[in-house]
C-alpha cells in the first residue's frame, strides 16, 4: 500500500506522524507494541533520522506513544472498548491499562446552583476530584464528581475510597446506578484545569458530563470529565427501523 502524497505546506515529519498516527488509531500498531527503530523508519519514509525523531516527538505530544531512552518508542494509545458501568478504574484495570489515580480533592461542599440544575432537594455534596496518568506521568483524564452528602457518604473523606474506586465506594454506600444521561463535547481546559493535569491549556479534550440515578430516582453521582482523545473515544451504534 503506497503512502499518501505530501500535502501542500505539510512538513515531512508531520506527514510521517500522520501516517503512523493513523496506523496506531486503526490498530495496526497495538497498545504496548514497539515501533520500528529510527533507522528502519528513516528508510521506510526516505528521510533523515532527525526527521523521524521530530515525527516521534509529535506522536508523543499527542499521547499516542512514549519513548524510553535506550529502549525505543512504544504505543500508548489503546482503542479497545471500555465497559465503564463499574467505573473507569475497574474498566481500565480490566483492559490491563497501567494508570495511576491521584485524588486531588475529597471534601464536603455546598453548591446551590448544581442542586437546582439537578433538581435535588439539598445543596450538600461530596466533591471528589481526581486525575489519571500513564506510567510516564502524562495525565489522560481529569474527573470532578459530585455525590449527594448522606449519612453513608459523609465519612468518605476520612475513610477514603474503597479500592481506589468511587463507583465501588458508592455501591457499598447503597447508591447503585440504574440509569443515567451523558453529554459529550470538546474543549480546551481552563488554566486551573490545565495546571491540575499538568497539561498545556492549548490541548483539546473530550468534555463529558454525566449524571447517574438509582432505580428510585435518587442521585448517585454527577461527574464532569476531561478525557484525552488519544485514549478515550465516543463510539455509538444505532439501528434504523
Amino acid at each position: 500500500m503506497s503512502e499518501p502524497q505530501r500535502e501542500v505546506g505539510q512538513l515531512k515529519h508531520e506527514r510521517i506522524a500522520e501516517v503512523l498516527g493513523r496506523e496506531i488509531r486503526r490498530g495496526r500498531l497495538g497498545y504496548g507494541e514497539r515501533l520500528p527503530g529510527e533507522s528502519a523508519l528513516a528508510q521506510r519514509f526516505a528521510v533523515s533520522r532527525n526527521t523521524v525523531r521530530a515525527a516521534l516527538s509529535e506522536l508523543g505530544d499527542a499521547g499516542l506513544i512514549t519513548t524510553r531512552s535506550g529502549k525505543g518508542s512504544f504505543v500508548t494509545f489503546d482503542g479497545q472498548r471500555l465497559d465503564d458501568r463499574h467505573g473507569w478504574a475497574q474498566a481500565l484495570r480490566d483492559r490491563g491499562a497501567e494508570l495511576t489515580v491521584t485524588v486531588l480533592r475529597c471534601e464536603r461542599v455546598h453548591d446551590v446552583g448544581l442542586a437546582r440544575r439537578l433538581g435535588v432537594p439539598g445543596p450538600a455534596f461530596l466533591a471528589v476530584d481526581r486525575v489519571r496518568a500513564q506510567r510516564d506521568g502524562r495525565t489522560v483524564s481529569y474527573e470532578c464528581s459530585r455525590v449527594p452528602l448522606t449519612e453513608a457518604t459523609s465519612a468518605i473523606p476520612e475513610r477514603g475510597l474503597v479500592g481506589g474506586s468511587l463507583t465501588r465506594t458508592l455501591t457499598e454506600a447503597g447508591l447503585v446506578v440504574a440509569r443515567g444521561e451523558q453529554w459529550v463535547s470538546a474543549r480546551q481546559p481552563s488554566a486551573p484545569e490545565a495546571a491540575a493535569m499538568d497539561r498545556d491549556y492549548a490541548d483539546w479534550f473530550l468534555a463529558v458530563r454525566r449524571t447517574n440515578w438509582t432505580e428510585d430516582d435518587e442521585l448517585v453521582e454527577h461527574v464532569e470529565s476531561l478525557l484525552d482523545p488519544a485514549h478515550f473515544q465516543l463510539h455509538q451504534t444505532f439501528d434504523v427501523g
